[in-house]
């Protein structure tokens, strides 16, 4: 509660003198998103890891800090603007740690950002592609199934919000599309893979 409290005031100061165009500051804001996601994904915090009754009562007196921060990151990430290209395709393994943590409203809250860092790149990188958070994702992804972490329900969501989001998007629809059902279809291969491993 304590960490939770002093991020949070990390993200108010970092709003309000290191966004602008004069005064931001790229290693403060990089460890920032570092620090918050190391919190969230602290073995401590991960409630379905304890038994259901310890589990209530982390939640009865604290809440799942999980979501708090999760929440906060995914605004700091939209707060970031213009400046979002240039945590891309770093940004992209951190990010997708969060949504692996089995929280429903911590993972709709922060799909969509993978959106946002397609549509940033093919906005901004001058090549109208995602090609940069393509390679990273699909990596990343790889490197995490494998040490365990994703569900089929991670699956599903991935898929859903991705499609949703890229299919309203005029110049994004089909790669976005195509993208989804890439990722889609490789994450049932890894879960497969794994489930067969072990």
């Amino acid at each position: 509660r304590v960490f939770l409290r002093a991020v949070n005031q990390f993200t108010s100061v970092l709003n309000h003198s290191f966004l602008d165009q004069t005064s931001f500051e790229l290693q403060l804001w990089n460890n920032y998103f570092h620090l918050a996601v190391a919190f969230l994904t602290h073995e401590s915090l991960q409630l379905e890891t304890f038994s259901q009754a310890k589990r209530n009562k982390i939640i009865k007196k604290y809440g799942d800090m999980r979501k708090e921060i999760g929440f906060k990151i995914r605004d700091m990430w939209y707060n970031l603007g213009p400046h979002k290209i240039k945590f891309i395709p770093a940004m992209v393994g951190p990010i997708l740690e969060v949504t692996l943590v089995p929280e429903p409203e911590l993972r709709k809250a922060t799909i969509p950002i993978f959106f946002d860092m397609m549509q940033c790149e093919f906005n901004f990188s001058g090549n109208r592609n995602f090609h940069m958070f393509e390679n990273e994702l699909i990596t990343k992804l790889d490197q995490e199934v494998e040490g365990g972490r994703g569900d089929e329900q991670y699956k599903i969501l991935l898929e859903k919000l991705l499609l949703e989001h890229c299919r309203k998007h005029k110049y994004l629809s089909a790669s976005g599309e195509v993208f989804a059902f890439l990722v889609s279809s490789l994450l049932e291969n890894l879960l497969d893979y794994r489930t067969i491993m072990h």
